[in-house]
């Protein structure tokens, strides 16, 4: 069995304690909306499958890491749904979240409005055990030992709006601040707390649409935490192949220039799949022990080929009966 040192427990307290960010963070957040809000799905238009694997802060042993699947599609018109399996772990801590989402649609101006809900389901364990200190655990009452789990339900809700060149969306994907202490001893030490989350973007073309310049900003917020945001500009060549670079604000406390800086890529692959890559840089004090962080998707897509940007969660998107209407 593998062993980690009882430091790890520092990066416990970052995820689960309260009043703290406690949600994975995704620097190609443009890529999986719907893990942020309800009201994004079927507003594609299309069906969609999505893979996507985040490693954080490599070389630190007990770093965060993320691996999720979701499915997202419009019924038609006016409803979409979708669902997700998401697994994070950090240290000797595993959590598993199985949600499903609905979402309402309709026309408003040039684009449409949604408005969606979710339902989930999370298991959180921990594998005591594998801690290993510098004195005998077993002497200490207060460290709990073995093996221990909890499970815990939540809903939440959202609202996204998405025109030909343009898109926002606000929601707050976990409503109930219930209790994930992993004990059973009366009283609560720590709970989930709500994250309220802001996104928006908008196309900007040049050269006759063959390259489309994508600002993308995610603003994320939690009661007693340091506000955190994610700002991308990105750039769409020939409806093919997309590159550019993030930033994430936060870090240290004092003197802080910001948490990380990356670069992202995607391209296209024939009319079903996009693969994309990110690479962030640590900017925070952690940057002297680690090598970065590390971020993959693939997208496949389901159903008639409908154009050629059918398959562009960037810069296009079409609607639900095949025409050639452009939304985010």
């Amino acid at each position: 069995m593998k062993n980690y040192y009882l430091t790890t427990i520092f990066f416990l307290l970052l995820a689960v304690m309260a009043e703290a960010q406690q949600e994975d963070h995704f620097t190609q957040f443009m890529h999986n909306k719907l893990a942020f809000n309800p009201a994004y799905a079927g507003s594609t238009g299309s069906s969609r499958l999505t893979a996507m694997a985040r490693q954080q802060w490599i070389g630190i042993e007990g770093a965060p890491e993320a691996q999720l699947i979701t499915f997202n599609s419009a019924l038609n018109a006016k409803v979409g749904i979708g669902g997700s399996l998401v697994r994070s772990s950090i240290g000797i801590m595993d959590r598993y979240t199985l949600e499903g989402d609905y979402a309402y649609r309709f026309r408003l101006g040039n684009g449409y409005f949604g408005i969606g809900i979710s339902a989930s389901i999370r298991l959180i364990q921990a594998s005591l055990g594998e801690l290993r200190a510098n004195q005998p655990v077993e002497i200490d009452n207060a460290i709990p030992t073995g093996f221990q789990s909890r499970v815990t339900p939540n809903f939440g809700g959202g609202i996204y709006y998405n025109s030909n060149d343009f898109y926002v969306g606000f929601s707050i994907p976990r409503f109930l601040q219930s209790s994930i202490d992993l004990s059973d001893d009366e009283g609560t030490i720590s709970k989930e707390d709500r994250h309220w989350y802001l996104m928006t973007g908008f196309n900007v073309r040049l050269m006759d649409n063959d390259i489309v310049m994508q600002p993308n900003f995610l603003l994320k917020y939690v009661e007693g935490a340091p506000f955190d945001a994610d700002i991308n500009l990105s750039f769409t060549f020939f409806e093919q192949f997309t590159a550019g670079a993030s930033y994430r604000t936060g870090g240290n406390k004092e003197n802080s220039i910001g948490e990380s800086v990356s670069g992202l890529f995607s391209t296209r692959i024939g009319d079903k799949w996009m693969v994309g890559a990110s690479y962030d840089f640590t900017l925070s004090d952690l940057q002297d022990y680690n090598d970065g962080s590390a971020e993959l998707f693939i997208h496949h897509f389901f159903g008639g080929k409908s154009g050629k940007g059918a398959t562009y969660d960037n810069p296009r998107f079409f609607n639900s009966n095949g025409s050639n209407k452009r939304f985010y």
